[in-house]
């Protein structure tokens, strides 16, 4: 479909969404940036016109700092290099610009930038918030910016039109702290293909099946140290594989690889994206989450999506997405993952049992085509149903 043909073909007029909150698209370095990375340009090719405000850094510059992106125009905000301040200036001076463009709609990704999602408002904007997570409550803050995380929700909560939530439990929360409506839209993936264990066995010599995969940001909420503890005492030939970066969290970094002491078969790749990422997916033999703390883990949707066998805590974002078709364990109960980790390597007829039911539930519910339908239907929704208003007054 042609850029911009699905509201031409229905006679509509396109609609003019901006997207403030992600660091910059396209890219891969956090679960924000891969939603929108997605969501942005499907919207395009349902009719919208989609402005994405990306956040100027050291690397951006080095690509020029590009326009577009698969038909989503970009501009890049100036920020404040420091740790903490960077996040919070670039949403502040993209809602500014925002209020004063062209746009019939804004879309806030994640809390904290919505502490001035007021200001577009003001302007006769429409405000929609995804909230990816409860991010004041992630470990990697400090007092002062889990307080203005804290006040981006709370203003969302005041001044969003609506707001779009990625979990039950998350739906759950602001009913019963606001008792604020939200709606629930989850994320999506694309299909995958498994691909052959050859970057990763030059890279790290791993082989398919033996090892053990982590993939995701290395912070505190994710359990990557409960992961470790089990692991040092499993009776298993089977490595451990820690893929990811660090996200203003070098200290906890610090103590994984302490806590790791040098053992050989446990491995930090570092970041990894593209071909490598989706050979370690695809060659896993378990896929471990192991989280005190998710919105809705994209990375536990890739790791179904290419047929790993997964194993997360039991908190309820992970376990309503696999459903029967893995295995959890009671969040931060080191002991109780070693059990679940040992009786699997012991006995991989249960793996392979549940590759197939991991792939299937994917197929079924979880489609970037499907989530960026629901997501402009709200929009449509939201912006018709205003026109409507002013039409009947």
């Amino acid at each position: 479909m042609a850029v911009g043909s699905g509201n031409r073909k229905s006679g509509k007029r396109p609609m003019r969404i901006a997207m403030i909150g992600h660091k910059l698209i396209p890219s891969r370095n956090g679960g924000v940036e891969v939603v929108v990375s997605n969501l942005a340009p499907r919207l395009v090719t349902l009719g919208d016109v989609v402005t994405c405000y990306n956040r100027t850094s050291e690397d951006s510059k080095k690509d020029g700092l590009p326009r577009e992106y698969r038909g989503v125009k970009l501009i890049w905000t100036p920020t404040i290099k420091r740790r903490g301040l960077a996040a919070m200036s670039s949403s502040i001076i993209a809602s500014i610009m925002a209020a004063f463009g062209p746009y019939d709609l804004i879309h806030y990704h994640t809390e904290g930038p919505c502490v001035l999602c007021w200001l577009p408002r003001l302007f006769g904007k429409k405000i929609v918030v995804t909230v990816h997570g409860l991010d004041h409550m992630r470990q990697k803050w400090g007092r002062f910016a889990s307080a203005y995380i804290m006040q981006g929700e709370k203003s969302a909560v005041r001044h969003a039109h609506r707001i779009i939530v990625l979990s039950k439990g998350v739906q759950d929360y602001f009913m019963e702290r606001y008792h604020r409506e939200t709606v629930l839209i989850p994320n999506g993936i694309d299909p995958a293909e498994p691909r052959p264990a050859e970057e990763i066995a030059r890279q790290f010599n791993l082989k398919r099946r033996e090892y053990i995969l982590f993939l995701g940001r290395l912070v505190p909420e994710k359990g990557i140290h409960y992961l470790i503890e089990a692991y040092k005492s499993l009776k298993t030939d089977k490595k451990l594989v820690i893929v990811g970066g660090t996200s203003d969290t070098d200290d906890y970094v610090r103590q994984l690889y302490q806590m790791a002491d040098n053992d050989p078969s446990i491995i930090f790749t570092g970041f990894q994206q593209g071909r490598p990422a989706e050979e370690l997916y695809s060659n896993a033999y378990l896929y471990v989450l192991p989280s005190d703390l998710e919105g809705m883990p994209l990375t536990l949707l890739e790791a179904m999506n290419y047929g790993c066998c997964c194993v997360t805590s039991d908190i309820g974002e992970c376990v309503d997405v696999m459903g029967d078709s893995g295995f959890s364990f009671p969040k931060g109960n080191v002991q109780a993952l070693r059990e679940t980790l040992q009786d699997l390597c012991d006995h991989p007829e249960k793996v392979d049992a549940h590759r197939g039911k991991a792939k299937a539930v994917v197929s079924a519910k979880y489609t970037w085509r499907d989530i960026s339908a629901q997501t402009n239907e709200l929009y449509r929704t939201l912006l018709e149903g205003e026109g409507k208003k002013r039409n009947s007054a």
